[in-house]
């Protein structure tokens, strides 16, 4: 080969490794899911029904309607999830997608927890139980205390780490000396903190003064997260703690030690037990890592979005982490990415349904469709045509002889 053909062809390896990694096999098993989804959307849409009966007279209007009934719900979807058209001003227009980073807070951090998880062989589904136990401890010292401005939220953040840490840190040390499985503890560890909680909402330390209802008192004003975008949006500094998350899971995974043992211990624990990896510790380590993680996320609904403790303060972020943990490949970048996708989902979801009448569901089954692929790689190389192989051809000799 000669020194001219080797740029070329180590390029041609290069775009080779683009289309067929990865991170494109989750590209497209998003569109495919979108693909589906639209096609359901246009299934469920009466200008469709009325075209399709007269759909051999005239095609072209029922293709009109599929794609019009398709496209116009998308497009309302990214009206209410990425930009406005509508408002005024740089900041108005963009309105909705700072409701996009504020919804996706929780869900990246949570996720983060979830793939870290992951790349140690462990499964950690109890980012629910982590989110909830962080809130309450978070919530608990924002409204009982009342102390200065920048102390008063630090020791808010430092209570919900450290306590979505401790509820993950107790799974992993219980798989470490017991050997019980970490999805039955973790699974069972979310119902155990959702009835504590809901427990102690009807105590007088939790519950509001005058309310009959499981509700807090609001936070202290010095003990939530600042603005970041003026008063009239949702997006908080916990959004800028979500991305040094991202970046301290990185670093962790790749740059340090424990991140080595991590992934050593995710690979394969008896060898790594073997070359002189403690397997216990690791994993009590990294489930209290994946806890302060999913912790944050707590920490953001109580002290971001809410300021107030609730029963449903993780809503459905600690499962959803799930899915963008597994979207994102359980690589902090990719996790990120995932996360702002599906808190582009949750944002836009609303203004589909008010602007197309398309109900809310059709995004919640685009993110089931969207885990199906995702969990089926092969299936979604074989609708591209990703699988198909060269023929094999002889090797040509390099003196360039007959063969």
């Amino acid at each position: 080969m000669s020194k001219q053909e080797q740029p070329r062809l180590d390029g041609q390896e290069i775009v080779k490794k683009i289309f067929t990694g990865n991170a494109m096999v989750s590209f497209l098993a998003v569109f495919l899911a979108l693909v589906l989804g639209g096609l359901l959307i246009a299934a469920t849409d009466k200008d469709v029904a009325t075209t399709a009966g007269y759909l051999f007279a005239r095609p072209t209007d029922f293709l009109s309607a599929l794609w019009k009934a398709a496209t116009n719900s998308y497009v309302a979807l990214f009206q209410g999830a990425v930009y406005s058209p509508e408002a005024t001003g740089p900041l108005g227009h963009f309105g909705p997608f700072m409701e996009t980073l504020t919804i996706a807070t929780p869900l990246i951090t949570a996720a983060l927890g979830v793939a870290l998880a992951f790349r140690a062989g462990l499964f950690n589904i109890g980012a629910q139980g982590q989110i909830i136990v962080s809130g309450t401890l978070a919530a608990y010292l924002g409204f009982a205390w009342h102390l200065p401005p920048f102390l008063h939220l630090l020791l808010v953040i430092i209570a919900g780490v450290l306590g979505g840490a401790v509820w993950g840190g107790l799974v992993g040390y219980l798989k470490a000396r017991t050997g019980a499985h970490e999805v039955i503890l973790t699974i069972m560890f979310n119902y155990v903190a959702l009835y504590f909680l809901r427990y102690l909402l009807t105590t007088p330390e939790f519950q509001r003064p005058g309310e009959t209802n499981p509700i807090s008192p609001a936070l202290d004003p010095n003990a939530v997260y600042p603005l970041i975008a003026g008063d009239q949006y949702r997006l908080h500094a916990g959004f800028l703690l979500a991305i040094a998350a991202t970046v301290f899971v990185w670093w962790l995974l790749n740059r340090s030690t424990w991140g080595f043992e991590f992934r050593a211990v995710g690979a394969n624990p008896k060898a790594a037990q073997t070359a002189g990896v403690n397997v216990s510790r690791a994993t009590v380590l990294v489930m209290a890592f994946a806890g302060a993680l999913s912790g944050l996320g707590g920490v953001a609904q109580v002290a971001g979005t809410e300021k107030v403790l609730t029963d449903g303060v993780a809503a459905s972020y600690g499962f959803d982490a799930i899915t963008v943990a597994l979207l994102g490949r359980s690589t902090p970048w990719g996790t990120f990415a995932a996360g702002l996708l599906f808190g582009a989902f949750r944002a836009g979801a609303v203004q589909m349904q008010i602007q197309t009448g398309t109900p809310i569901d059709i995004v919640l089954i685009v993110q089931s469709l969207i885990v199906l692929f995702i969990a089926a790689p092969p299936l979604v190389k074989a609708v591209f045509g990703m699988n198909r192989k060269k023929k094999a051809t002889k090797a040509v000799p390099l003196t360039g002889g007959a063969v």
